[in-house]
């Protein structure tokens, strides 16, 4: 392991390279300054999607290894010679690094990194979180497993284990049974365990008020009924649609499996509201257009709704309301809504909400919410005080007053 210290907080990442759109098999792709494809990052990108991977996860994977090559060329070190040293550094960097933005904040320069006082959720400010760090870890130690097999990058994988003792990966491992996980990696951050918050019910219909079109007023009220999240809502198309048993299907997000979800009588009547005023819709089509028709080179025409165009939908509602609400918020509602309902199991709200496992549910979702919790100890806390300023109940008869104070220490007259 190489030893030399670096000043990381002098580091500046350059402005190298960039990560670009491609017509191959790998949808995103890291070109140098001279607009070629990093070779060592494109050969493991084509593996990566062999592996049935979506392209959300290839473009996030090609981010993390832009920002990898960018630090190896300030630190002069080649990919296929970087050690744990290196690792260790550049997480110490980005532990401390600012973001680098493409414009300067302008309204969110007062807010950033402040909590709201209506959601009590943080905004988010220009710092690299702990799992931004996790991922960047995991995407490069997974870059390294690939070369290290091939035969073509360093003999160890710089992104080492946090293991107590010193033993070789998968020491004794049985060639008949799955390869594990080893362990966490060694320069991983914590991460605090958020503890998710349902929305109350005034301020769900605050929201819900702000909305300007019934195409959003439909979306939100699909999300709040059973949870389902932003990318699953905007691959609905008008054939997943069931009116008369009022179900909607969504692509699951994690297993691209299809899965028929329950949604409230009020959804669907938004639903057909919107599809009233809406441009034709396809039954094959997107169920979800902008509103207002575009030029993207053939003409004006209506675009499917992407999720930039879903958040904008919230920038405008929070900035009427003085709030940072997002579509997450909603999935959180509907589960904590279902998992505190006694007419249904902990194994309904695990399959509605699409987790793969009953302990993922339950760990997050089986909790207090705080806020009920805070009501009921100021609740508990008023009634100590009114009991305080309540008369001394009379001395039964028998009993002198003055006895009963020297034997209980108080007034009892």
């Amino acid at each position: 392991m190489n030893d030399r210290s670096r000043d990381v907080r002098s580091i500046r990442l350059p402005r190298w390279g960039r990560v670009a759109a491609d017509q191959g098999v790998v949808p995103w792709l890291v070109f140098d300054e001279e607009g070629k494809a990093v070779e060592p990052v494109r050969r493991f990108l084509i593996d990566f999607v062999a592996r049935d991977n979506r392209v959300g996860s290839v473009r996030s994977y090609a981010f993390d290894l832009l920002r990898w090559w960018r630090w190896l060329r300030v630190v002069e070190v080649e990919w296929n010679r970087a050690t744990s040293a290196e690792v260790r550094d550049f997480v110490l960097w980005l532990s401390g690094a600012v973001k680098p933005r493409s414009a300067p904040r302008t309204v969110s320069a007062a807010t950033a990194g402040t909590i709201n006082s209506i959601t009590k959720k943080p905004y988010l400010d220009d710092r690299y979180k702990p799992r931004t760090i996790r991922h960047s870890n995991a995407v490069l130690r997974s870059f390294y497993d690939f070369w290290i097999e091939l035969g073509g990058g360093p003999l160890v994988n710089p992104v080492p284990l946090a293991r107590s003792d010193h033993r070789r990966p998968h020491a004794h491992h049985n060639p008949l049974e799955p390869y594990r996980a080893e362990g966490r990696l060694r320069y991983n951050p914590k991460v605090p365990r958020r503890r998710p918050r349902q929305m109350p019910d005034e301020r769900w219909n605050e929201l819900f008020a702000a909305l300007r079109s019934n195409r959003d007023r439909a979306i939100l009220a699909l999300a709040v009924s059973n949870g389902a999240r932003a990318s699953e809502l905007l691959g609905v198309r008008g054939v997943d649609l069931d009116w008369g048993d009022q179900l909607v299907r969504v692509v699951r997000k994690g297993t691209l499996a299809e899965q028929w979800l329950p949604a409230s009588p009020e959804a669907f009547v938004w639903i057909r509201l919107y599809q009233e005023e809406g441009p034709p819709l396809d039954p094959t089509a997107p169920l979800w257009w902008t509103l207002r028709r575009r030029d993207h080179g053939a003409g004006l025409a209506y675009q499917p709704m992407n999720y930039e165009a879903l958040r904008a939908v919230f920038r405008r509602a929070n900035l009427l309301l003085g709030t940072n609400w997002s579509m997450h918020d909603l999935r959180h509602t509907a589960a904590l809504r279902m998992a505190r309902d006694e007419g249904l199991s902990l194994r309904d709200v695990q399959t509605i909400l699409g987790h793969a496992h009953l302990s993922t549910t339950a760990d997050i979702y089986l909790v207090e919410e705080e806020s009920q919790v805070i009501r009921r100890v100021q609740d508990h806390l008023a009634e100590l005080k009114k009991r305080a300023q309540l008369p001394p109940p009379p001395v039964a008869l028998g009993y002198q007053a003055s006895d009963l104070e020297v034997l209980f220490g108080g007034d009892q007259a």
